[in-house]
């Protein structure tokens, strides 16, 4: 088992930034491919980033938030980050951090899931 625990959540205005971490504790190596999922109200979940193990990691965005978010990961500290720059109204989600043994994926079909963050970006 896997237990996520994200942090870093929060209430910023339009064109502000936050940092969002997830850290993994328990059978980590089954952490091996990590990601950021979010969900705003009514709508379903949806892929933000994600990121392979490794020392030279491969990473992936959504279009809507490539050039803005940045995903990494601290391997020594089992923990994943989401920087996001250049916040938007429509960033407004709760999001959430996965992870799983197998390959890195944009689908959500990682095992193991944190409970969540609440980013609200005002206008």
């Amino acid at each position: 088992q896997v237990q996520l625990v994200e942090t870093g959540g929060g209430l910023v205005q339009a064109g502000g930034s936050l940092r969002l971490s997830c850290a993994a504790s328990g059978h980590t190596s089954s952490s091996n491919a990590m990601a950021w999922f979010r969900q705003a109200a009514v709508k379903e979940r949806e892929f933000v980033a994600a990121i392979s193990w490794g020392s030279n990691p491969i990473r992936y965005y959504s279009e809507s938030v490539k050039g803005r978010f940045t995903i990494s990961r601290d391997n020594a500290k089992n923990t994943v980050y989401l920087q996001m720059n250049s916040l938007e109204p429509e960033d407004t989600a709760v999001y959430y951090c996965a992870a799983g043994r197998g390959a890195v994926s944009t689908s959500p079909d990682y095992p193991y899931w944190g409970q969540g963050t609440q980013v609200t970006v005002s206008s």
